[in-house]
């Protein structure tokens, strides 16, 4: 009877192991235009139809000769850090996470969102530190004055990131002339105003990254939130990528669905991965509510995410 058991858990965690691979849904540039919507994936799931050539997500050399890829690992040393907002002279702490190993790395700025630079969102920092980038975590509530989790949205907070760029461009360990951006939740939104309110796409910013997006103003009205999202999206040029869990929540959904649509047709370089079984906050859940698939679409997505932004910093190489 336990032998019985053991072979039914095993065959169905290598079922939904293999279903949470081969469903993660992209809308990059060679998918088919019905993939983009809600109805797309319902004609792809659960078996995924497109050709192999457009299946991102394909190894051949997994597949075919059992070789899976080896992630760059590092142990991670943590420095408390402050900078100056020179628009108010607001002073900023933040930490700096980078590899205990000696020498200079590709630099990252990671924002949080509505919670906070709290330690379980700390450790989204430090995970990218882990694969070898300089890692800067602006603490940007510590600054205001702000309590966790608040409804409103302050402005000047995100001049308060964007100060953050030069500073840690300015680090002797950093090992490039631009950063890459990388939030989630609401730290989405101070990433997107850095890149095109502040224009530092067009100097400092060689790549977006972010998970679950709030891609609308926080103060905006319901129904801006429900139906629409951040106008500053249409003008965002940076080579993007998007994760979500298929069981976000619905008005996010939307808002990311509908940009990254409208953002491809204006043929922009944006890829949105959605993870099936899982939901909202998938990366940062604590170990007595996290799931086996909250912790295999993490991995997944922070291994995307090295690859991604290593992509785009090396040619800025200093």
């Amino acid at each position: 009877m336990i032998k019985l058991a053991t072979s039914i858990f095993v065959s169905t965690v290598g079922i939904f192991a293999g279903a949470l691979l081969a469903n993660a849904t992209d809308i990059g540039p060679n998918s088919s235009e019905a993939s983009d919507t809600a109805v797309g994936r319902t004609l792809n799931a659960p078996i995924n139809t497109l050709p192999q050539n457009q299946k991102w997500w394909w190894d051949s050399s997994w597949y075919l000769d059992g070789k899976l890829e080896v992630p760059t690992n590092y142990d991670v040393i943590e420095r408390q850090v402050s900078y100056v907002n020179s628009e108010d002279e607001t002073d900023v702490p933040a930490i700096i996470y980078r590899p205990k190993k000696a020498g200079k790395y590709p630099a990252i700025l990671f924002q949080h969102g509505r919670r906070g630079l709290d330690e379980l969102v700390k450790r989204l920092a430090k995970r990218m530190a882990a694969r070898g980038f300089v890692v800067l975590a602006p603490d940007v509530y510590a600054a205001r004055f702000i309590d966790t989790l608040p409804i409103e949205h302050l402005p000047e907070t995100e001049g308060d990131v964007n100060a953050g760029v030069d500073f840690l461009l300015q680090q002797n360990d950093v090992s490039t002339s631009k950063a890459c951006l990388y939030s989630h939740t609401r730290g989405g939104y101070y990433t997107l105003q850095v890149a095109v309110k502040y224009r530092r796409q067009e100097d400092k910013i060689a790549c977006y990254v972010s998970f679950y997006p709030h891609w609308q103003n926080p103060n905006a009205a319901e129904p801006m939130q429900v139906y629409r999202y951040a106008s500053e999206l249409d003008k965002l040029t940076l080579p993007t990528m998007i994760f979500i869990g298929e069981y976000e929540q619905y008005q996010r959904r939307r808002s990311i669905e509908t940009a990254v649509k409208f953002m491809k047709k204006a043929n922009r370089d944006v890829k949105l991965i959605i993870y099936p079984g899982v939901g909202r906050g998938f990366d940062f859940r604590p170990p007595n509510v996290r799931t086996f698939a909250d912790d295999l679409a993490t991995k997944d997505a922070v291994q995307r995410t090295a690859n991604f932004m290593n992509k785009h910093l090396s040619q800025w190489s200093k």
